[in-house]
């Protein structure tokens, strides 16, 4: 199993759980963050902003459907063909264990 972590940007996080959702992984959770990136946050005129609010996307899968659900977050967050600064990251990390707090039960 894996956890996908993926910060994108907040006007596409509709488009991206739809999908997901008819693909099969309707199991997200959502959170509201803040942070920068490379671009070390953006200027506009005279003012500076150097925490954007983002959105990030918790998932955990079975290894055969990292692929899958990678995919979907690329090419739902993508702004453009081509993307852009600020279209956000995806961090893949290995899971162990998982189990179900009301039964007890391991594995998702």
């Amino acid at each position: 199993m894996i956890m996908i972590r993926a910060i994108i940007r907040p006007e596409k996080v509709g488009t991206v759980l739809a999908e997901l959702s008819d693909a099969g992984f309707p199991a997200v959770t959502k959170m509201d963050v803040m942070g920068r990136g490379k671009q070390r946050g953006v200027k506009v005129g005279d003012v500076f902003y150097d925490e954007i609010p983002k959105e990030m996307l918790m998932m955990v899968v079975n290894d055969a459907d990292k692929d899958d659900v990678l995919n979907i977050i690329i090419k739902n967050a993508k702004t453009g063909q081509s993307g852009a600064f600020g279209d956000g990251k995806i961090f893949v990390s290995p899971v162990d264990e998982v189990y179900t707090i009301s039964s007890g039960s391991s594995g998702l």
